[in-house]
């Protein structure tokens, strides 16, 4: 699920399901970017390096655009492609257009038009089994929100609850079958966009996830397990799944009133410091106590209640992941907070990140000096209030020039991205963007260090959801 509109969103045309017509979008944009960028490669042969250097980012930033501009118009797997894009750091794009970039990157998450209800209407009476006078009472028929591969609306039951309905856009599943075997024709234009990403890995890993995102029996399964794991938690929620309602292709679900993210923005820094807490310790909490990755922590897929607590929507993005993955996070974690540079880059290795057959080619000191960029938010103790610079995509650093960038960017080809690990990376880095526009300040290393490696509740919060799962071990 994406974010919910306060008012209902301009409808989108009929999409382009037809395999000729997707894999023609998909080859025409992957034909033309190629010949533009061997172009652009001969030209800087003779120009300057200044000169070839703008050139290439203007390259570049052309790329993204015309992704963007595709890819959101085809939903399903196409749009998913485009939504991963926009967690990436685009090595060659200037600093200027880095958040240019990164908001119409975002744009894929976040303003996407429903279509129009007559489309979907057909497919809910094959899945209910007849018209929706059999089933609801009342439904409205405008979008109460758009995402990917369906949207939402809501209704009441026969029985009198508001519920919300979730109903996957009709030929979605067969473009997105489409969609990933055009898949392999994009590799290339992201392996420019993001030369150290393993994109084989990503497009194999999208293709898995994004086959159960289709599902919505097994999403019903996973917020099932989730609802019960969160039952009676003193800040958390989860929505209840109404199973005799929901099919593979309808998610019902149980309305729940809250305040939206942007209002949530709008708020006091007291309101605003604990909403960003309980955000954190719901995904962080989920993936190092539970070994649960949700992947998708898009703003619009919680609301502040009335009660203080924070509801949670959506889970079809969802992976179980192994004790010894959780291990070898918690071992990078650890090894950045103690500065130890030999550790960190044996868990690198035994993480899988780092190759053996490259690991001669990586700087122990420049890997740590990497990973403290990229991750010591969160594994490093300390007070810290996010700024609005992280919700574009900013870091704690200055980007390199000249000779150390492309030292920087020879090193960061040595490493991969272990398949397993796309959707904890896609959670950290969407958490910090959420964090970032709510402005967020807490001592986060401090928080995760409970999930991490075990230690003390750091804040109140922290107390109150030990005492809560001390009570259910008790209980068992």
């Amino acid at each position: 699920m994406e974010a919910h509109a306060e008012d209902p969103p301009q409808e989108a045309g009929k999409l382009p399901t037809g395999r000729l017509a997707r894999t023609a979008r998909v080859g025409g944009l992957v034909t033309g970017q190629g010949l533009r960028w061997a172009g652009m490669r001969t030209a800087n042969r003779v120009r300057t390096p200044e000169r070839a250097a703008a050139a290439q980012s203007d390259r570049t930033a052309a790329l993204v655009n015309q992704l963007v501009d595709q890819l959101g118009q085809m939903r399903g797997a196409a749009m998913k492609v485009g939504q991963t894009l926009s967690l990436i750091e685009f090595d060659a794009v200037a600093d200027e257009q880095q958040d240019e970039l990164r908001r119409k990157l975002a744009a894929l998450r976040d303003d996407i038009p429903p279509v129009p209800f007559a489309d979907l209407e057909k497919l809910m009476r094959k899945e209910l089994g007849g018209p929706l006078e059999r089933v609801f009472s009342d439904f409205d028929k405008r979008a109460f929100a758009a995402a990917s591969i369906g949207q939402v609306h809501r209704a009441t039951t026969l029985a009198g609850e508001d519920v919300v309905v979730k109903i996957q856009y009709p030929g979605v599943a067969e473009a997105v079958e489409t969609d990933m075997r055009n898949a392999t024709l994009l590799l290339p234009l992201v392996k420019r966009l993001a030369p150290g990403l393993d994109v084989k890995a990503l497009a194999a890993e999208m293709r898995e996830r994004i086959g159960e995102e289709l599902d919505y029996e097994l999403e019903a399964q996973h917020q099932r397990r989730i609802e019960r794991m969160m039952r009676g938690h003193p800040f958390l929620r989860v929505p209840r799944v109404d199973t005799d309602l929901s099919t593979r292709r309808v998610l019902v679900s149980e309305y729940v009133e809250g305040e939206r993210f942007e209002a949530v923005r709008r708020t006091e820094e007291a309101t605003r410091d604990r909403y960003g807490e309980i955000v954190f310790r719901f995904f962080f909490g989920l993936v190092y106590r539970d070994r649960i990755v949700l992947g998708d922590p898009h703003p619009g897929n919680y609301l502040l209640c009335a009660d203080g607590r924070v509801c949670f929507l959506d889970f079809g993005l969802l992976r179980d992941v192994d004790a010894a993955r959780v291990a070898a996070e918690r071992a990078i974690a650890l090894a950045v907070r103690n500065d130890d540079a030999a550790a960190l880059k044996a868990a690198l290795l035994a993480g899988g990140y780092l190759p053996a057959s490259r690991a001669d080619a990586v700087d122990a000191d420049w890997a740590l000096r990497l990973m403290r960029m990229a991750i010591k938010w969160y594994a490093v103790p300390r007070e810290r209030r996010f700024s609005p610079d992280h919700a574009s995509g900013g870091r704690d650093r200055e980007r390199p020039g000249g000779e150390e960038r492309t030292e920087a960017r020879m090193q960061v080809n040595q490493f991969t991205l272990p398949p397993e690990t796309i959707l904890i990376r896609r959670m950290h880095g969407i958490v910090g963007v959420v964090l970032g526009q709510l402005r967020a300040g807490a001592n986060w290393g401090a928080i995760a260090a409970e999930y991490l490696h075990g230690e003390p509740p750091a804040t109140p919060l922290g107390q109150a959801e030990a005492d809560f799962f001390a009570r259910r071990r008790g209980a068992a």
